[in-house]
Order: C-alpha cells, then sequence, then structure tokens
C-alpha cells in the first residue's frame, strides 16, 4: 500500500489537541479557522501522496546527477513536481504576508513539511531549506535585502542554503577557514571550500541564495569572529532577476546512503561576490536562527520517515501469511495466518504507533509554542514559550530522530528477510531516516546542549515551568478516572526527570564528565517524560470527544495505544535514570590506546 498521508491525525491533534481555535485573536491565528485548516490540510495530503510520494522511490534510485559545467541535474519527475509546488503556493503557507507569505501559523505550515517529508524526504530538504534561509534573513537582513531575496524565497521561485561545514570542521565552526575580504562598495570577496550542503545545487529553482559563514580580515579567532553572507547563485540585477553568475560552484556530490533525491554538494567559493548579513562577527547568531528552525525540521523528519514505514509494514502485516495464531486459526481457510495476529508483531506495530502519535504530538505543541514566542501580545506567554523553544528544540531533534530510526528498524524487522530487500519500501526509509540522527548536530551534540547550556538558562526558568506546567495538569485531572492511567504515569515520569535534573545539577557541576556521561539518557527521559505529557493530552481529548457522543472507534483507539505507551514504553524512563547516575567514571576509564 503506498504512503497515506495521516490526514485525520493531524487534524485531531490542531482541532482537539492543541485547540487551535482559542488563539483566533492573534496575528496570524486569525485566518487559521479550522474548517480553513482543514481544507489546508486535506489539499495538502492529496498533493504529497499523489504528487510526491511517486517520485521517492524514482529519487532514491535516480539520485542527482552532477554535471561537468558544475551543475546538477535532480531525478525525473523532480522538477516538475517543484513546480506544482510553487503553483500551489505550498512554500508561502507560513510566510511573511509582506513578502508574499500566507502569514498562517508555523504548526500548520508543519502538517504540511511532515507529509511532504514522508512522501518524499529528499524532494522535501529543497524547501525546507529554502524556508531556513527566509527565518535567518527575515530575523538579520537589512530591509534592502529582504525587499529583494524574501518574496522569492517564500514563493519557492529561488532556492536557498546554509552553507557551515567545512572539510576540516563540523560543528566546532570556531575552527572555519572560509574567509572575507571587503570591497569597498558593500560587498565582500568569500573564498572557500564548504561540504555537505544540501540542495547546493540544482534545477529546480532559477537561483540559490547561499546563507555562508565565513570570517573577515583581521576578526578574533573562534566562533567570536564569526560573520554571515548572502552569497547568491546568479547576482540579482537592478530589476532584482538573477543576473551575472557568481563564481560559487558545485565540485561534486557526496555518495550517500539515503535521501539520493537531493544534492549534497561540495560548494568551492572562489572569490565570490557577497553581502553581509546583519553586523559584523554576529553570524552565529543569526545562523542559529536557521538553524533551530532546522532542527526542529530534523525531528519532523524523524517522524515523517516513521510514519511511512510504519504504514508500509502494518500493511505487509496484514498480507503476510506465515504460522498459526497461539490462540488458533484467525484465518482458517487459508494456509496460514497473517502475521498481524503474532503477539511480537503487534508489540512493534504498537511500539511504532505509540512514539508517532505522541511524538507528532509534541513536535505539534512545540511548534505552536513557537507561533505564542512571538505572535502572543501578552509578554510572560510569549517569555514561556520562547523558554520552551530553547528547551525542546534538542530534545525534539534528538529523541525523535532516535526513535524515528528505531520504529524504521522495526518496519524493516516487520517485513523479514524482504524488508532487506530493495523490492519493498522500508529499505529505504532506514536509510533515508538515518542521516536525521547526524545533521544539524549530532544527536550528541543535542544532548550536551540540553544538559550544558539549556537547562541552566536563566536559572533553570524553562525546565521549572515545564515542571510546573505537568503539576498543574496533573492535579487539575486528578479525579478523572477516564485519565487516571495517564495522570499516574505522567507524574511517574516527571518524579524521575526531576529527579535526574537534580542528579545532573549536583554532579555535573562537580564533574563535567558527568552530565557529559548522563546527556544522552537525560535527553531520552526528557523526551519519554513530554510523550507522556503529550498521551495524556490526547486521552483527554478522546475523552471529551467519547463523552460527547461519539461512536467512532477512532477515538477508543487512541485511549489504548496511549495506555500501551503508558504501560510498555514509559518504564523505560527507570533505565536511564539509573544510567545516568552511575556517572563517568567506568566511561573515561579506559586509556584511549586501550580501545
Amino acid at each position: 500500500m503506498p504512503y497515506q498521508p495521516p490526514v485525520r491525525d493531524h487534524v485531531f491533534l490542531l482541532r482537539d489537541v492543541l485547540q487551535l481555535e482559542t488563539y483566533s485573536n492573534l496575528p496570524g491565528f486569525q485566518d487559521a479557522a479550522m474548517d480553513v485548516v482543514e481544507q489546508i490540510i486535506e489539499e495538502a495530503g492529496r498533493f504529497t501522496g499523489e504528487v510526491l510520494a511517486p517520485l521517492n522511490a524514482v529519487g532514491d534510485k535516480q539520485g542527482c546527477t552532477w554535471n561537468p559545467d558544475h551543475t546538477v541535474t535532480t531525478p525525473t519527475g523532480f522538477r516538475d513536481a517543484y513546480a506544482k509546488l510553487v503553483e500551489g503556493g505550498w512554500p508561502a503557507l507560513g510566510a511573511e504576508p509582506a513578502y508574499g507569505g500566507q502569514g498562517l501559523p508555523h504548526v500548520v505550515n508543519l502538517s504540511f513539511s511532515e507529509m511532504s517529508s514522508s512522501a518524499n524526504m529528499a524532494f522535501s530538504m529543497y524547501p525546507g531549506l529554502t524556508h531556513g534561509a527566509y527565518s535567518a534573513i527575515l530575523n538579520g537582513g537589512s530591509d534592502d535585502q529582504k525587499d529583494l531575496y524574501l518574496p522569492k524565497l517564500a514563493s519557492g521561485q529561488w532556492g536557498g542554503t546554509m552553507n557551515l561545514t567545512e572539510p576540516h570542521c563540523g560543528t566546532d565552526l570556531g575552527l572555519l577557514r572560509t574567509k572575507a575580504v571587503p570591497q569597498g562598495d558593500g560587498s565582500y570577496r568569500i573564498s572557500g571550500t564548504k561540504i555537505w550542503i544540501s540542495g547546493g545545487e540544482h534545477d529546480l529553482a532559477e537561483n540559490i541564495v547561499h546563507l555562508v559563514l565565513a570570517r573577515i580580515e583581521g576578526a578574533p579567532g573562534g566562533t567570536r569572529g564569526i560573520s554571515l553572507f548572502i552569497v547568491p547563485k546568479f547576482i540579482p540585477d537592478a530589476d532584482g532577476k538573477p543576473g551575472q553568475r557568481n563564481s560559487v560552484y558545485c565540485d561534486g556530490l557526496e555518495e550517500k546512503m539515503g535521501i539520493h533525491g537531493n544534492a549534497t554538494c561540495v560548494i568551492r567559493h572562489e572569490e565570490s561576490t557577497g553581502w553581509l548579513v546583519g553586523t559584523e562577527n554576529q553570524g552565529l547568531r543569526l545562523m542559529f536562527v536557521m538553524m533551530n528552525e532546522a532542527r526542529i525540521g530534523v525531528g519532523m523528519q524523524g517522524v515523517a520517515q516513521a510514519e511511512a514505514a510504519y504504514q508500509a509494514a502494518a500493511s505487509f502485516a496484514k498480507e503476510r501469511l506465515q504460522g498459526r495464531s497461539l490462540t488458533g486459526p484467525k484465518n482458517p481457510d487459508g494456509p496460514a495466518d497473517p502475521i498481524i495476529v503474532h503477539p511480537d508483531v503487534r508489540r512493534m506495530l504498537m511500539d511504532s504507533r505509540a512514539i508517532i502519535e505522541g511524538g507528532r504530538a509534541f513536535l505539534f505543541w512545540t511548534a505552536l509554542h513557537g507561533d505564542l514566542a512571538h505572535a502572543s501580545p501578552d509578554e510572560a506567554v510569549r517569555q514561556k514559550a520562547g523558554d520552551y523553544m530553547a528547551l525542546m528544540t534538542p530534545v525534539v531533534k534528538g529523541y525523535l530522530t532516535a526513535k524515528g530510526l528505531d520504529v524504521c528498524s522495526d518496519a524493516v524487522q516487520v517485513h523479514g528477510g524482504s524488508g532487506f530487500t530493495e523490492h519493498f519500501p522500508v529499505s529505504q526509509y532506514m536509510r533515508d531516516v538515518r542521516i536525521a540522527l547526524i545533521y544539524e548536530g549530532t544527536n550528541g551534540v543535542q544532548a550536551l546542549d540540553l544538559v550544558g547550556r539549556k537547562l541552566a538558562a536563566d536559572g533553570g526558568r524553562a525546565v521549572m515551568s515545564f515542571f510546573a506546567e505537568i503539576d498543574s495538569f496533573v492535579e487539575a485531572n486528578q479525579a478523572d478516572e477516564g485519565l487516571k492511567p495517564f495522570t499516574e504515569g505522567l507524574a511517574e515520569a516527571k518524579t524521575k526527570l526531576q529527579d535526574a535534573t537534580m542528579w545532573l545539577m549536583q554532579n555535573g557541576l562537580m564533574n563535567p564528565d558527568n552530565a557529559g556521561a548522563a546527556s544522552t539518557d537525560y535527553m531520552h527521559l526528557f523526551g519519554l517524560t513530554a510523550l507522556s505529557y503529550m498521551w495524556a493530552l490526547i486521552a483527554k481529548a478522546a475523552n471529551a470527544r467519547i463523552a460527547a457522543g461519539e461512536t467512532d472507534p477512532y477515538y477508543a483507539n487512541k485511549l489504548v495505544i496511549g495506555r500501551y505507551f503508558i504501560q510498555r514504553i514509559l518504564p523505560e524512563t527507570g533505565g536511564h535514570l539509573a544510567k545516568l547516575k552511575t556517572g563517568s567514571e567506568l566511561m573515561m576509564a579506559l586509556p584511549a590506546e586501550a580501545f
């Protein structure tokens, strides 16, 4: 069965769980009435399911082609699909109306992005990175830069990239060598080589706008001396149209295990012409606007690939005949029962649904707070939402991508030997999702960011606010018998997370290696706690529907999956807490030469 966009789940989350219409008085939300949002999501499902999904295997098998003139040809069908994407206005969903966007909340745009990524992850990265470039210029560019670049980036007429990594440095950007020399006319000459640049060259858009980190001559060393530059493939002419070819070249494509349909490029800047964004030596701060948005998007990719892989596995399990049910034949007229009758197959499918549906809620909940951080007139709401965005971003990226890989791996396992072949789609999903644990900062880096910076920020204000919100929810719903499994599970998980937080505060300060050793387990403990909160919110919304007379099994099924999460997955919190409390002594005991 081909990928089916989960339209109903998206609508249920936005309408019932997050109650999007309660924010209708805020900018952007005013045009996001649920009947309108539902129409957008349904149309998004049609576009991604009918236009993008059929090209997923095509892109995987063909890949991109580098040409001797430094251009790149994308797989068959990608150009037509991209033209339809732009024609449909999909890239402009969440962009500012002042620059041709539709101004809808980011959480609505995220709904489209998830379906797009499930349907065709490699393709969806092109507009995804473009929106990141749009956001960086929106936050730091001059008025002239915004007027010139943003309308074309918002529409998708022009593409965008971010140029960070160099052959000798990845996460440690303080080591970068790309240099910028001022020309006296407001422009700079940019020289250096960047690697692993997704969408760095392609034939989809008429221009590509590279956002490049470089060091101006004489700038301080390390991260303090990094600036951000706009370097377009074609320098815009006086009318704002692509003009002279800039001296920025794709010197080759990476040979990758997945996302073959996306051009991952080696980009050479040979005294290319660029323009400073913002002020000198403030480039990393501006680039983090783009990177943090990308990290939320990468967490989304974990959920998206998991959804597609789960659908393929569930379909296979209902059709594949093998063995008999332990409690007697369920397909007595056939030679064997479908494998979905076997408890261990059910375990993998139920694990997958519990993670995907809880993870999607966490993703959307976090994105909604990102909207509130910008749109709310209430300073306290904006502060809390901003705190949550900072705190949750590494968890969304790190936890959801790790679990997305687990779901894809289980989907291969459900398929048995078939899953290890290229005749079935799950092999591609697993290969594609693997990069999500690595790029935009590896998951280990996300965990270090969480425990090293985000927890301690503003005296721990964000995490204390999260604990208080959970306590408030549990207290407000403790008399609701229908929610009792969820509130009890949530309260227990929160207690463990709080215990882990206190341990880190005491032992991490005493020995920083303790914080590093505990960081990944802490991130997973945080993710589990967040998903237990999401499942409590989902259960509350489903119970409300049932209490109102709904007989559709959809809502009762939500409760079953939620209780499964509480009983079968949430106990992992105890293991993570026990492991992180062992500290770093044994982890660091062996000398380096012993490895």
